[in-house]
């Protein structure tokens, strides 16, 4: 059974849908790659325990809340 062939949403190249493919199935894998400008630039940093107890806290509230 061949594998689907699909288009990529970003370059418009043909490629094959496979299984053990890395990242989103509607991109090709030259797409898909992560780019490393995001990781270095931006994003949220787990190094403040403060903020990060903040944050859970938060989540935890708003997933137990009781709707009256």
């Amino acid at each position: 059974m061949p594998f689907p062939i699909r288009t990529c949403a970003v370059c418009g190249e043909e490629f094959e849908l496979k299984p053990d493919k890395p990242g989103f199935a509607n991109r090709c894998p030259s797409c898909s790659e992560p780019e490393e400008d995001d990781s270095a630039s931006g994003g949220l940093s787990s190094a403040d325990p403060e903020l990060n107890a903040a944050r859970r806290k938060t989540m935890r509230d708003m997933l137990y809340r009781k709707e009256s």
